[in-house]
């Protein structure tokens, strides 16, 4: 069997696609984000049940959640004076379908 690979001729808008797939990944790249994120793998949640859900402190939770709103990774809907969160993002979510499977999913 012939395994060739094809070679890819990489795009001219590479080295920018390279800076912002790098940032967008940074903003993944913190254990109590992926934990949020992780959490939101099943849906979106409010900020209670994300909080009894990680384990991570309000204040914390605000300023990541804050992060993670602010770099377009996660979307919000009101209902009433509650915020639920979801992933926004359909790379993220992607990426965060392929480690929900692998890490996150309870066996």
């Amino acid at each position: 069997m012939n395994c060739k690979a094809t070679p890819v001729t990489p795009n001219s808008d590479m080295p920018a696609k390279a800076d912002a797939i790098a940032d967008f990944l940074k903003g993944l790249a913190n254990p109590h984000r992926l934990l949020i994120l992780c959490a939101l793998g099943d849906g979106e949640r409010n900020v209670s049940e994300l909080i009894e859900v990680t384990g991570i402190a309000p204040t914390s939770m605000s300023q990541h959640l804050a992060k993670l709103k602010a770099e377009g990774i996660l979307g919000v809907r009101r209902e009433h004076r509650s915020l639920f969160y979801f992933i926004a993002h359909d790379a993220a979510r992607a990426v965060m379908g392929v480690l929900y499977d692998n890490f996150c999913r309870k066996d």
